[in-house]
């Protein structure tokens, strides 16, 4: 799950089942990049695989890691990596500078 492009994957089957060619489409990767990254999530047993016709969809393995997994979201701080250092306003005190109470 460190993975950055495994976790948009996950994030995206949070929100609905998908097949690859979809999240490929909606992810902007490669088709087979996908299919390798949900090979690793079933291998790890965080999804499933449900043959449909020619087609597999994927989906979350257990409703609980899909509402783990939502429930990290909402507590996960984006951080803009091109932002200068804010020194002693920075409220987490990241920058090397003292938090102030």
């Amino acid at each position: 799950m460190a993975d950055p492009t495994r976790a948009r994957i996950l994030m995206k089957l949070v929100e609905e089942p998908g097949y690859p060619a979809l999240l490929a489409q909606e992810l902007d990767l490669r088709r087979t990049n996908v299919s390798n990254h949900l090979a690793c999530l079933l291998g790890c047993g965080l999804v499933v695989a449900e043959p449909k016709g020619r087609r597999t969809s994927y989906r979350i393995a257990d409703p609980h890691l899909g509402e783990a997994i939502s429930l990290l979201l909402d507590v996960v701080v984006a951080v803009d990596d091109g932002s200068g250092c804010l020194g002693e306003t920075c409220p987490l005190g990241c920058c090397g500078a003292e938090v102030q109470r």
